[in-house]
């Protein structure tokens, strides 16, 4: 009895682990999902300090050009730009929204 309540719990214990290390790389990547908290805060203002102020409009997590933050701003100038920033808020690229209109 022992032996199969272990081997049960061995199994269910696999399981699990190989069922979230799914979840994990699901979730990994660019995602088109807004991002809140502090880290999105930090991204924000980095994004806002290197085009001189405008809108945050969305932060994301991004993977492109070794980027792992991605927030689309407004600028001052009405145009819309991509900001790319790495782990540590450091500009990567600044490019046109291929979105906008």
């Amino acid at each position: 009895m022992r032996m199969r309540t272990a081997a049960a719990a061995a199994g269910v214990a696999t399981l699990l682990v190989v069922g979230g290390a799914g979840v994990a790389l699901a979730t990994g990547g660019d995602s088109d999902a807004t991002v809140r908290g502090t880290q999105a805060d930090a991204a924000t203002k980095a994004a806002l300090e290197a085009t001189h102020g405008g809108t945050a409009n969305s932060v994301e997590r991004d993977s492109e050009n070794g980027a792992t933050w991605e927030v689309e701003v407004t600028r001052t100038d009405g145009k819309t730009v991509d900001v790319r920033l790495d782990e540590n808020y450091a500009v990567v690229v600044i490019e046109g929204d291929s979105e906008s209109s």
